[in-house]
């Protein structure tokens, strides 16, 4: 078995083991960096962009909001449900973050609000698009690794190690099945939560992944990290998913953004649920997905739309598909349905349309005669959609696709402070022991605080820092 001593274990390379690797290593402090994968980012290198606050390129252009005021709009979103000094750490700390990044090479976009009410506090990676964030964590990488961090991938953790109350190390495996016993000074678990472990899902959020739910599922990430935590003292917090809104399976992203416009959103009964204009919110729209039956909705359209898609362009432009119009359609749809895609449809009637889908008959054609109702009135009388959005379904062909709830992944398990020192269930912390990331991301409530977009990843790299921070002002030798 091999041996091996150091300050700082961190348990994982993700957003926010990357994170704590290189605050560890500016201080000095000697680190070693367990990954069960090949490669460093984790989930991460899927995203985009984290949250800040008042970074230079925001003060530079006077935007918002204020770390006083974000602090209010967040408490406020989450009726202070969370951990109040958690929350303010955390903000407090990203007012710096993006300078951090910046200092290191990090290059970002001007910040964006995401969606209509939104605030500008997403910080997207250039050159943007859908994983630019990878270049982020390949620059931390790179840092991480001229400051002395010792990585070692395909190696997981497999056991927190303690010497009375406090945690001086880890067993972990190498790829060739070797045990490895390292000993340190304070050990910190980011592992990226249990997106890839459909019992874990079910279990603590009641989500059945792969029917009523499509979650992104990043190989890997099945809970040990939460596991270990809680076998060496953690408290659990409650766990929640960061919910938005997907159509199942694979189909084409050009597609599927014609069918996250404000048109008609019908659930199985055919009636409306929601005011089809808050869609580019995808936490609000998941949500409000997830208490329908069979946590089923369809987007309905019809020709004269499609049209209206094609040549004035969308109402909502998606940040991460940034599509500004239909290319295609009707090939992107027979491409769809040639693969054997089951869950878009195109019908020459509504009532086809029903059976089709499963909609009630009934229900769906007593609601498009009212909607269109409103759409001659130039009124919603039920949900207030602006007029803007209210166009009628009356001309064949029709168009719908099914949307269910989804996720990015899993927000909680791991119980700290705001230092983000590890609790035990009589609310004292355990030595030596702290926790990143989405393991003990519990700031968001029951959603997602998706007004102050960024969040999860900027969580994610703060405390991570904050972490490595404090285990190492803790321990102050090293």
């Amino acid at each position: 078995m091999e041996k091996l001593e150091c300050d700082l274990i961190i348990v994982s390379a993700g957003a926010s083991g990357l994170a704590a690797a290189v605050a560890a290593g500016q201080k000095g402090a000697r680190v070693i960096s367990f990954e069960k994968a090949s490669t460093t980012g984790g989930t991460g290198n899927m995203g985009m962009g984290p949250f800040g606050l008042q970074s230079r390129r925001q003060r530079l252009r006077q935007m918002g909001p204020t770390v006083e005021e974000a602090f209010k709009i967040f408490m406020d979103y989450t009726h202070w449900r969370v951990d109040a000094r958690l929350v303010k750490a955390y903000l407090e700390k990203s007012a710096t973050t993006i300078d951090w990044l910046e200092d290191m090479g990090a290059k970002f976009l001007d910040p964006l609000p995401y969606f209509p009410g939104g605030w500008p506090t997403w910080h997207i990676v250039a050159p943007g698009g859908e994983g630019c964030a990878r270049n982020l964590y390949k620059l931390l990488t790179d840092k991480a690794k001229e400051l002395g961090v010792d990585f070692r991938l395909q190696t997981p953790v497999k056991k927190i190690l303690k010497d009375g109350n406090r945690v001086t190390g880890v067993v972990a495996e190498d790829k060739s099945g070797e045990k490895i016993e390292a000993h340190a000074k304070a050990v910190i678990v980011a592992t990226g939560g249990f997106g890839d472990n459909p019992q874990m899902i079910k279990k603590y959020t009641g989500y059945d992944w792969g029917k009523d739910f499509h979650s992104f599922r990043v190989p890997g990430l099945v809970g040990e990290g939460i596991k270990m935590a809680w076998e060496a003292g953690a408290a659990p917090t409650d766990i929640s998913m960061e919910i938005i809104y997907i159509p199942p399976g694979d189909l084409n992203p050009e597609l599927a953004v014609a069918f996250r416009q404000p048109h008609l959103l019908v659930n199985l009964l055919g009636e409306r649920f929601i005011n089809e204009g808050i869609m580019p919110s995808s936490t609000f729209t998941g949500n409000a997905i997830s208490r329908q039956k069979d946590r089923n909705a369809y987007l309905i359209f019809d020709e004269d739309i499609r049209r209206q898609m094609e040549t004035s362009g969308y109402d909502f432009i998606h940040y991460v598909f940034p599509f500004f119009k239909i290319r295609d359609f009707n090939g992107l749809l027979k491409e769809a349905r040639d693969s054997g895609y089951k869950d878009v449809h195109a019908t020459d009637s509504v009532d086809e349309l029903a059976d089709k889908t499963g909609i009630d008959r009934d229900g769906l054609k007593t609601t498009i005669e009212e909607y269109n109702g409103f759409c001659k009135n130039g009124y919603d009388a039920v949900f207030n959609k602006e007029h803007k959005y209210l166009r009628p379904i009356r001309t064949p062909r029709f168009y719908a696709l099914k949307l269910q709830p989804g996720a990015y992944g899993t927000l909680g398990g791991i119980k700290i402070n705001h230092k983000m020192e590890v609790i035990d269930k009589d609310w004292k912390k355990i030595p030596g022991l702290y926790a990143a990331g989405t393991d003990a991301n519990s700031m968001y409530g029951d959603s997602y605080v998706f007004v102050l977009p960024g969040n999860t990843m900027g969580f994610a790299l703060n405390s991570g820092r904050m972490a490595a921070e404090n285990a190492l002002e803790s321990v102050k030798t090293f």
